[in-house]
Parts: structure tokens; C-alpha cells; sequence
């Protein structure tokens, strides 16, 4: 399905023709849906937390099961043994973020790993110091990019510069981020963007930063947090040097479910490339031996601090497994079809209901945004907020005035977002 191609309509049954032409709607019954007032909500909260998959529970009772079964001897008797358990995750990673299996590993969460990563490839010296970032950042990638300024002995307010919109914008336009490199090439250390920006929904161009990036002498890395699994990802063909993410929002995988983390491969294999060393990250070969000196595994597995989390990562399984079944170019097809409705709707609802006083800040161009559309309201947002709430509809709130919601194509149809058109011209 192309939107191009198609002659929206604002009815039900067209919502429902959509639905029953779509080739990945079998999916939707492979997640568990909350009930609000009694009855199943409409779900549009993806973008912050992912729905559970029916095979979460499966999966966590079998590892409490071997647990109980094995005890000690489950590290290498049960099931999955949990002394390779990061092991099951490499190759569904690597084909959703477009990376080799040596680049890629399932561990610790999204913070954790962005520290530990910058501390590898943020590497300041007097002259080239800065780090370039976007503005209106999640706030753990501002606090981030502040404390590891300062951990360098830099004072954070002039080696981090953001990437501002343009005065009366909401989005940054890419040519204003290559000449943020470009002015700063002679000091730039670091360049560091999320891959969809939490607030607006912008997808930024990963592959064109890097390229400036890498010219101007400096490493790249991403924050993927509402990328991963949303977006397509070629991060070994763009050459990116590091990225990280979590896995609770479009990876579905739990609340606090196991972050990821990608290390290009030319780093991964080189000795000398810095990790803060644990012993999940020593060679696995000769990880018994228990010697002095630290021998790192010659891919992203080497920045393992510790053995995996089992029960939590047993969800991401589950997840993956889904994931397994299709290909991300097939959900961004969806995807890109389910945010055109959404659009359609919204400027539409907007004409027939005027006490909608809303813009959306999302960028039009589907190239240019995921699957979250950001609704900024003049007045009523928050009252616009709860009265969906109390329709079933579970969507997300961002001060000060901004309501989030994501069609997520492996869950979400075309009747919900009818759904969502109805309540609001209810308003």
C-alpha cells in the first residue's frame, strides 16, 4: 500500500477495507491489550512503552522453571543456557539495525550503555574537545553529554553545542546540523543525535551526520531509544561508530526490559580501542581461566560488563521472536501508511471540531518521521488528553502542551485510528 495512491476516507468501513487489505494484521493478536474502564483500550502508547506479547509469560516460566530445575547447572544445562544467553539476541539485533552480528549485543540498559560507550569514543584532547548534539534532547542524553564534558575536566557550556530549530520552528533542519559540524570542525570531538527525537518525532538523517562527522575528523554515535524497531537501520553501511538503545518501546520487551548497544566492527576488533573492562567482556574462550589482564572479545560483546539478565532479557526474546517473522522494510511500509490516516484524520477532525486548536510538529515528509505523530495544542491539550482517556484511548502527555501518540504497525490497525478521529470530534 502506497498513501499516494489512495483516496482517504473518514468513515469506519473504509478504516476496515484498510485493515483487511493489510498483510501484517495477524500480528495484532500476538500482543495483549490493557482495558481501561472496563474495556480493551485503544493503544497509541509505543512510543514510551511497547504492548506485552503473549509469549512473554511462556518464556519467563520456562527460565523460572529451569531455575528451579537446574540451579547452578542451568548456566549451562537449561533450555537457553544462561551462560551465552546475550548470544540469542545477535542475529534478530543485527538484522533490525542493520549491523553484522559481531556489532551488535543485548545488555544493561540505555544510560548505562551510552555512558559506557562514550566513554570508549569520546576521547577529548585541548584542541578537539566539543560535542554536537541536538537540542531538545531526552534529558538522560543531556545529562549524559554535561557529565561526561566534565568528567574531561571541560566545562559542559561550551564543549556541548545543540543544534537549536530555527526561530518560530519546531524541527532542526539537517543543513543547520552540517553547518554545526562544519563551523566546529576544528574542535569537534563528538557528534551525538537520538535517532527520532523524543518531543517532535523528527527522524534525523543518521547516514548523511555521520558522513560530516567523520569528514571533519570527529566519531558519531546515536541514541536509537524511538528508533530501533521503528525505522530502518543501515548502521554498518553508514559506518556509524557506536549506537545504543533500549527495547521497551517498539521492541515491546517489558518495562526496564535490556538495552542494546552497536560498536562498528573496526573498533570492536582492535585490542586497543578502550572498554572499561568486566569479565562478561573477556574473551569467552578463556573467560574460566580467570588471568590478570584484560583480553577482549573482538566484537561489541566485549563492552559486557556482567553476565546477562535473564528473566528480564526472556521477554525480549519473546519480542524478537515476533520480529523474526517479518522485516522492518515491511512495518515501515505499514508504518508510513498508518501515519498518513492518522494524519489525514487529524487535519480533518481539526475543520469539523473547533475547539481542536492544534498544529502537528511531526515533519510531513514521511522520509523525515516515524511512526509518533505530536500533536502541539494552543489550548484545551490537556483537557483534550483526559477526555481521550476516558474514551479508552491511551496516548502520552509531554509538558508543557505537546500529546504524543504512535501507531505502531505491529500492533496497531486502521479502526484504531478511526477510533481516535471519532473521540475527538466527540470533544
Amino acid at each position: 500500500m502506497n498513501p499516494k495512491n489512495i483516496q482517504f476516507q473518514n468513515t469506519r468501513s473504509f478504516s476496515k477495507e484498510l485493515d483487511d487489505a493489510d498483510s501484517l494484521s495477524d500480528f495484532r493478536d500476538q500482543y495483549i491489550f490493557p482495558k481501561l474502564n472496563g474495556k480493551r483500550a485503544v493503544y497509541f502508547c509505543g512510543n514510551s512503552l511497547g504492548l506485552q506479547p503473549k509469549g512473554a509469560k511462556k518464556y519467563i516460566e520456562e527460565e523460572l522453571q529451569d531455575w528451579a530445575q537446574w540451579g547452578v547447572e542451568g548456566h549451562f544445562n537449561s533450555k537457553r543456557p544462561w551462560f551465552g544467553y546475550h548470544h540469542f539476541f545477535t542475529e534478530s539485533l543485527a538484522k533490525i539495525v542493520g549491523a553484522k552480528k559481531t556489532e551488535v549485543v543485548a545488555m544493561n540498559t540505555l544510560t548505562v550503555n551510552l555512558h559506557l560507550l562514550m566513554l570508549s569514543f569520546y576521547r577529548p584532547t585541548k584542541k578537539r574537545y566539543k560535542i554536537i548534539m541536538e537540542a531538545g534532547a531526552f534529558p538522560s542524553d543531556m545529562y549524559a553529554m554535561e557529565t561526561q564534558a566534565k568528567l574531561h575536566g571541560f566545562n559542559a557550556k561550551s564543549a556541548v553545542v545543540e543544534v537549536k530549530p530555527r526561530k518560530g520552528k519546531h524541527i532542526i533542519e539537517e543543513e543547520d546540523i552540517l553547518k554545526a559540524i562544519e563551523k566546529n570542525k576544528s574542535s569537534v570531538a563528538l557528534v551525538i543525535f537520538g535517532g527520532v527525537n523524543y518531543y517532535t518525532g523528527q527522524l534525523f538523517d543518521l547516514e548523511t551526520i555521520t558522513k560530516a562527522a567523520h569528514k571533519s575528523g570527529a566519531k558519531c554515535g546515536f541514541d536509537l531509544a524511538h528508533a530501533v524497531g521503528n525505522v530502518p537501520l543501515q548502521l554498518n553501511k553508514w559506518k556509524v561508530d557506536f549506537a545504543c538503545w533500549c527495547s521497551y518501546k517498539y521492541l515491546n520487551s517489558g518495562p526496564g526490559g535490556v538495552g542494546g548497544a552497536y560498536v562498528n566492527e573496526k573498533h570492536a576488533k582492535n585490542p586497543k580501542t578502550l572498554r572499561l573492562a568486566g569479565w562478561w567482556g573477556y574473551d569467552e574462550k578463556t573467560r574460566f581461566q580467570m588471568t590478570k589482564g584484560f583480553v577482549p572479545t573482538p566484537t561489541a560483546e566485549s563492552w559486557q560488563m556482567s553476565n546477562a539478565q535473564v528473566f528480564n532479557m526472556a521477554a525480549h526474546r519473546a519480542s524478537l521472536d515476533l520480529f523474526d517473522q517479518t522485516t522492518v522494510k515491511a512495518l515501515r511500509q505499514k508504518s508510513i501508511m498508518l501515519s498518513a490516516y492518522a494524519e489525514y484524520l487529524l487535519e480533518l477532525v481539526k475543520t469539523e471540531n473547533k475547539k481542536l486548536a492544534f498544529e502537528i510538529i511531526t515533519p510531513k515528509e514521511h522520509e523525515r518521521r516515524g511512526a509518533q505523530l505530536s500533536l502541539l495544542f494552543s489550548k484545551n491539550g490537556k483537557r483534550v488528553f483526559k477526555h481521550l482517556e476516558k474514551n479508552n484511548i491511551v496516548i502520552d502527555w509531554r509538558e508543557p502542551n505537546v500529546v504524543r501518540f504512535a501507531a505502531v504497525p505491529m500492533y496497531n490497525n486502521f479502526q484504531d485510528l478511526y477510533e481516535l478521529y471519532a473521540s475527538l470530534k466527540a470533544f
